[in-house]
């Protein structure tokens, strides 16, 4: 799909990057605005979501607003879309960093299409005045239950869309359990991938699989139908924690929020542990951290492991298109997505020593199975014309 490049039409991504500087949310960012601009589109990144991007303040005296638009400013050019850009400081004085606000004005005004990447941005009259505004929802089970329970404020919120996306891709099928809201109709959608970020390098063969991850997050569990469902991946990082001494295969874990009791919990059991923050806010870090792997085991969030939402994780895309095959929990995603070859669903420990067991038996093999599955269901050229297909674009 390419457009006449004398008439582009011009997309906007409302994001959180400097909300949450991590590469792991940059790549998810980079990868809507690299794929929407190769698709022949004139693609602005903007942040207006009004919250304070404490993560840079060392001081409070610290400028917020102009830290984070340094670092927002540094990542757009690294990827060259340096003058394509604005960070608006609604949390204090409203200033605008890179375009101005007549600019930032004229753009919404007239976007093709503005997205509102992870719903993390509060929809502004200027957003939605158009009619242009899509909702493109990356954690599915929280607004999915807030509106099963009318939660005026998340009516509110969602009302200013003209449609409404989830990476939930198990959504309305029977084994879901995930409410469906008669008000909003949301689409299946995924992590769209640029293929040569990821291109795999060298000849080593890598010894450990690993994954990236935050260890325990104490907060947003939902409550639906009496049951209680949690966000932290840690509990179910425990219900697997013998895997080590069942394989001779090693397992690293990359991770923040774990404390030093944790940490020893994890090693004394045969894991291998390393700070996530000691290469996670670097881009290229990240990105080699993947290549170096041998593959990724990982678990979902208890909410969509029981809900069977079908969510897939955006850092799973990218080892599968860097060629390492992945080992990750079920969540109903085995009902889109082909399993068995270069990716393994487990809701079980024989699951997981079968699937680790298959791969080490033919691992090239799976590393092109891997390769294959991000070439036909992960590549943008794939995803984002579905996307805009299903808006009516």
């Amino acid at each position: 799909m390419r457009m006449n490049l004398s008439h582009q039409k011009k997309i906007v991504v409302l994001g959180a990057m400097s909300k949450m500087p991590v590469a792991g949310i940059v790549f998810i960012t980079m990868q809507y605005l690299i794929g929407f601009k190769r698709l022949g589109y004139d693609v602005y990144y903007v942040e207006a979501h009004a919250r304070t991007p404490s993560m840079f303040m060392k001081r409070a005296e610290d400028d917020s607003s102009a830290l984070a638009a340094a670092f927002i400013s540094d990542i757009m050019q690294l990827f060259d879309m340096r003058d394509r850009w604005a960070f608006h400081a609604l949390h204090s004085d409203g200033r605008c960093y890179g375009l101005s606000e007549d600019q930032l004005r004229e753009l919404y005004g007239s976007a093709e299409l503005i997205f509102n990447l992870h719903g993390g941005t509060e929809p502004l009259p200027e957003h939605s005045a158009t009619g242009r505004l899509v909702y493109l929802g990356t954690d599915p089970v929280e607004v999915e239950v807030e509106l099963y329970h009318n939660l005026q404020k998340t009516i509110d919120f969602m009302e200013p869309h003209c449609a409404f996306f989830t990476w939930g891709e198990n959504y309305g099928n029977p084994d879901c359990r995930v409410p469906v809201s008669d008000r909003f109709h949301f689409l299946p959608t995924r992590q769209p991938v640029v293929l040569d970020f990821w291109r795999p390098y060298g000849n080593g063969e890598a010894h450990a699989f690993t994954t990236i991850a935050n260890w325990e997050q104490p907060w947003r569990d939902i409550s639906f139908q009496g049951e209680v469902y949690y966000w932290s991946k840690h509990f179910e990082f425990l219900r697997f924690l013998d895997l080590p001494n069942l394989t001779n295969q090693q397992f690293e874990l990359a991770l923040s929020s774990c404390d030093e009791d944790d940490q020893h919990m994890l090693e004394s059991n045969g894991w291998k542990i390393r700070p996530a923050l000691s290469f996670s806010t670097d881009v290229d870090a990240y990105r080699k951290y993947i290549l170096a792997s041998r593959g990724e085991f990982t678990v979902a969030k208890d909410q969509n492991v029981r809900l069977r939402s079908g969510w897939f994780s955006d850092r799973s895309a990218a080892y599968l298109a860097a060629g390492r095959p992945v080992i990750t929990q079920e969540t109903g995603f085995s009902n889109i997505l082909p399993t068995g070859r270069g990716l393994f669903a487990f809701s079980s420990m024989e699951e997981i020593v079968e699937a680790v067991n298959t791969i080490n038996s033919d691992y090239d093999h799976h590393r092109r199975g891997a390769s294959a599955i991000a070439q036909e269901y992960f590549n943008y050229e794939v995803v984002l014309p579905r996307l805009l297909a299903d808006i009516g674009i």
